[in-house]
């Protein structure tokens, strides 16, 4: 336990309250320290050629009006050394969503020049250390500079000085926290004429499409060249699966589906494709106008529905019918190999953990697809660090902060101006953004087994936006949410990610 003595009452009540609240206490009374910084030199093959890069592993002090540090940005560069014409050497900015989490997962997964590689096929636990981390033959480096973020509360990145949680933690405030690292990067490397991407995760490439947005505003207008959505999530209503959200049971049907062929509960005999997009229709042409009519079906109607949705699913009738013919994905999870005492993964579907509570009504011990690869990809980055980058900090970094989600601001609008919950969207400003920027292209990246971010959402989301489709492109990969677990489809993905930039 430790003590602190504060110097006025007023300071010692507000410590105690923050305290009872379970809140970070802010010692502002001393001095901020000087950024740190380190510097480290390395070569690798990427695209058949020897690369010799420089990490820059550092904190970046993001100012109030007044110049003073009110936060600092973690951030990792890799920056190709030998480089004549700045102009025409591109730069990617990766960040991974939550909110809460950190880059780890595209750093140490995907785009890092050292990967962890974990159970391909999905069927081993990460288990204990040592783990294998290799070097990445796929990564960009001959094609791109990459520089990995973590947003305030998550790694080594956090508040300092007056700065406040609450500035950071919330859709505006982060997208306008990660544009304001971005121009100050841009500006410190002299990077203006470089062309421009960002490459994002899960919640990531919300922040995608609004730091995009975003970019525009502060009289400082900074076009990008391009977006990377991994495992889209533009519009939380076909990824939020929760009673009464019709459009969540229509976009999550075909990724039950394909889940279901992957373990043989469905579609035995049909490939994978053409199980999906049978499904794709059925939900579209048949599902999605049975739930607008809900009670007004009649019961023959309501039964041929239970009959197709168990034809795609695996469930029993039984169970279909007593859920009205909606099914909510945690029980999808739970119900699938419920003859095995089995819950599947929410992440990537093809991940099985044994459940201890063969009765709980969703998984009770966590997803399968993420605490059986999280350990291998935390050991993986803090080992990185400190013996490949040279780092050493002062506390340890969070790859995950839950307490970031817990206090999150989903309010788009200034307080004071009206204002009603809704579900997080921010398609119109990727619309707008692509309308204003006629450059920039999107590449989305989705994984049939993905039971958190489905498949069928992006074509949904995309399709009826405005967004200019012919500049998207859509890929799709036969794993989950993090689709680079596993090895055919890193592969592929590191392929299209390489197409995209050169324009093929």
């Amino acid at each position: 336990m430790r003590i602190i003595i504060l110097k006025s009452g007023l300071l010692l009540q507000l410590f105690v309250a923050n305290v009872l609240m379970g809140e970070d206490i802010i010692d502002n009374t001393k001095p901020i320290p000087t950024a740190k910084v380190f510097t480290t030199t390395h070569q690798i093959n990427n695209g058949g050629q020897s690369i010799k890069f420089k990490a820059i592993a550092s904190e970046t002090y993001l100012k109030n009006e007044l110049g003073e540090p009110e936060a600092s940005i973690w951030s990792v560069a890799y920056i190709k050394e030998g480089v004549s014409d700045w102009a025409k050497r591109p730069v990617t900015f990766v960040f991974n969503g939550g909110p809460g989490s950190a880059s780890v997962w595209l750093h140490m997964g995907l785009f890092g020049p050292k990967i962890i590689k974990v159970s391909s096929d999905a069927s081993k636990d990460d288990g204990a250390a040592p783990y294998n981390l290799v070097a990445n033959g796929q990564g960009l480096l001959d094609l791109t500079d990459l520089v990995f973020i973590d947003p305030v509360g998550t790694g080594y990145s956090r508040v300092i000085g007056e700065g406040e949680t609450k500035d950071y933690w919330g859709l505006n405030e982060d997208a306008a926290s990660i544009a304001n690292f971005i121009r100050q990067w841009i500006t410190e490397h002299n990077r203006w004429f470089s062309p421009k991407y960002l490459a994002g995760e899960s919640f990531g490439t919300m922040r995608a499409a609004a730091v995009a947005n975003t970019l525009e505003e502060k009289g400082q207008n900074m076009a990008l060249n391009g977006l990377i959505l991994i495992s889209q999530a533009l519009d939380y209503a076909g990824s939020t699966s929760v009673h009464h959200n019709i459009t969540s049971y229509f976009t999550y049907l075909p990724s039950m589906a394909a889940t279901a062929w992957y373990h043989k509960k469905a579609g035995q005999g049909k490939k994978l494709e053409d199980f999906v997009e049978e499904c794709c229709q059925f939900a579209y042409n048949t599902y999605l106008p049975a739930l607008y009519k809900g009670e007004l079906l009649s019961e023959a109607e309501k039964s041929k529905i239970t009959e197709q949705l168990a034809y795609f699913t695996g469930l029993e009738k039984d169970y279909i019918l007593k859920a009205n013919n909606r099914i909510l994905r945690a029980r999808f999870q739970k119900q699938l190999l419920l003859d095995k005492g089995i819950a599947i993964g929410c992440f990537d579907g093809r991940y099985m953990g044994d459940e201890l509570d063969k009765l709980s009504e969703e998984p009770h011990l966590g997803d399968p697809s993420s605490y059986q690869i999280s350990s291998a990809y935390t050991a993986a980055l803090n080992y990185y660090y400190a013996n490949t980058l040279k780092i050493k900090m002062d506390r340890p970094y969070l790859t995950y902060n839950s307490k970031i989600g817990k206090n999150w601001r989903w309010r788009t609008v200034p307080d004071g101006k009206y204002w009603e919950p809704e579900t997080p969207n921010v398609t119109t400003q990727l619309a707008e953004t692509m309308a204003r920027n006629t450059d920039m292209k999107v590449l989305v990246a989705s994984g049939y087994y993905d039971l958190i971010c489905p498949f069928l959402d992006a074509e949904y989301t995309f399709s009826r936006n405005g967004i200019a489709m012919d500049r998207v492109t859509m890929t799709y990969y036969e794993a989950g949410h993090m689709m680079y677990t596993h090895e055919d489809d890193f592969l592929k993905l590191s392929k299209d990610i390489r197409k995209f930039l050169v324009g093929e």
